[in-house]
């Protein structure tokens, strides 16, 4: 269990793709005796490099990374499992006397530490494969009405284009036949550390945001993003995995498996990537309890500000 202070707190920046968390985690940690956590669902994975901004080890300035680089890009990691890792590495931070920072925009991982999960069944790669198709074919708001006919109790909880959770009701049900919502109420308490969590999100100028968004995007195939996902289906890497499911990796398998021009999978690269940056903007102003800041993480001025926070807090 931890030895830190019951008061001690335990950060974690969030906020949209390309808002500079992962510069702003740095700056903490090596300000506050920090170690990070990575809470990005996409970063966990080995050989998915170039679309996930990992920040390189020569720029991580000694600080510490942890949960980075090291699920295999055909396992179907879970928000369940990382939150059970997370919960593991802050007692283990603590225990050396460090603060953890956990740093990502993935929201669902967040919130599955901080309201865990039931134990679900593993993920059935045939059966989501079907169901990715339905909605590539038909759209998500016909994988609501086929939730609305087999569980409607989910269903009504459910945005009907909040694809990611209305799919995994459909899944837990035709694996189990039993209701997602009714098999929640199994799960276990949450860990300690999380009443001591602050969440620090970054709210930069939305224009400025997919200006950036745009040009990493180009950098990303500039630098070899269709030779990365070729070498990963060469591995045997399943195209509907959750790694290659990912923004940046999505499109570049329709583009490979002749569904669309390079031209159109960038474009639609953008779209989805500024589309996403939205849906987390808006993920975290419903999440309770959250700081926000104005800016980018890289920005000194704001630093100073998040720093200047945590201290005067403390």
């Amino acid at each position: 269990m931890s030895s830190q202070p019951q008061n001690q707190q335990i950060l974690a920046v969030v906020g949209p793709t390309a808002s500079g968390k992962s510069a702003l985690g740095i700056a903490l940690a090596l300000q506050l005796n920090g170690e990070i956590i990575n809470c990005d669902s996409v970063q966990v994975y080995q050989g998915i490099e170039i679309a996930t901004a990992k920040v390189p080890l020569a720029e991580r300035q000694g600080v510490p990374h942890h949960l980075i680089d090291f699920v295999a890009p055909e396992v179907n990691y879970t928000a369940g499992e990382w939150a059970r890792a997370a919960a593991q590495t802050i007692d283990e931070i603590e225990a050396r006397g460090r603060v953890p920072l956990l740093v990502g925009g993935t929201g669902f991982y967040l919130r599955a530490l901080r309201r865990p999960f039931f134990a679900s069944p593993p993920t059935d790669l045939q059966l989501r494969q079907r169901l990715n198709g339905i909605r590539e074919r038909k759209g998500p708001e016909h994988l609501h009405r086929i939730l609305q006919r087999l569980d409607r109790a989910a269903a009504a909880h459910l945005y009907p284009r909040d694809w990611p959770r209305v799919q995994r009701a459909l899944e837990v049900f035709m694996q189990t036949g039993r209701s997602i919502r009714a098999q929640k109420d199994l799960r276990p308490e949450p860990h300690d550390s999380t009443r001591r969590l602050r969440i620090l999100a970054l709210n930069p100028p939305r224009a400025q945001l997919y200006k950036r968004i745009n040009e990493r995007t180009e950098a990303h195939f500039a630098a070899g993003l269709v030779a990365e996902v070729e070498g990963l289906l060469a591995q045997g890497v399943p195209p509907e995995s959750n790694a290659l499911g990912a923004h940046g990796y999505r499109r570049v398998v329709e583009y490979l498996q002749g569904q669309c021009n390079l031209s159109e999978a960038i474009e639609q690269t953008r779209l989805d990537v500024r589309h996403y940056a939205k849906r987390q903007l808006t993920w975290f102003r419903h999440e309770p309890d959250v700081e926000w800041f104005e800016g980018f993480g890289d920005e000194t001025g704001v630093q100073d500000s998040v720093l200047q926070s945590i201290l005067e807090d403390a």
